[in-house]
């Protein structure tokens, strides 16, 4: 992209959804394509065998990486794509199902990735939160950096002490 003023850039945005968000991802990428660079990052067929980790791994990757500035993922509540994002270092992945979240979350807090629950909202109110969420920046204030510092130093103590740590997988009961 020589030559073309950073303004002028598109913002590159990771998007992708399990089967529960499928059709409301395909409702954002037919609105958002054109506005900004789209990486879809699936699910591409309707599935109700694929799970949420997978995608949600896919999009924070894209974010932590640098392929995207931000990520958009979608699941049935959110809850669940919003946790497995969370676990990629780099990522701040938050649920908001309110316009007022999704903007201060990326200002006061540099959130990259939102998280959307499809059962949860419909696509006229996704749609509200993902411009607010796009079109927000970080605001650079000294509070909001400190605290953000604080936040990513919480992370590297976590990332450093893993090597000691071992996670056990979940085991149904008996």
């Amino acid at each position: 992209m020589a030559g073309i003023a950073e303004k002028d850039k598109k913002l590159r945005v990771a998007l992708g959804a399990d089967h529960g968000g499928y059709s409301l991802k395909n409702g954002l990428l037919e609105r958002l394509q054109g506005q900004y660079d789209i990486l879809d990052l699936g699910a591409h067929k309707y599935d109700t065998d694929d799970d949420y980790p997978d995608f949600a791994e896919v999009i924070a990757q894209a974010v932590a990486s640098g392929k995207a500035q931000r990520g958009i993922l979608v699941c049935g509540s959110g809850v669940g794509a919003c946790i497995a994002a969370n676990k990629v270092p780099g990522v701040r992945a938050c649920l908001c199902h309110d316009t007022y979240s999704a903007h201060q979350g990326v200002e006061h807090d540099d959130m990259n990735v939102l998280c959307l629950g499809a059962r949860v909202i419909g696509i006229e109110l996704a749609a509200e939160l993902v411009e607010a969420f796009l079109k927000a920046r970080f605001s650079q204030e000294k509070r909001h950096l400190r605290r953000l510092n604080k936040v990513l130093a919480i992370e590297k103590r976590a990332l450093s002490s893993r090597a000691n740590t071992q996670v056990r997988p979940y085991r149904l009961r008996k």
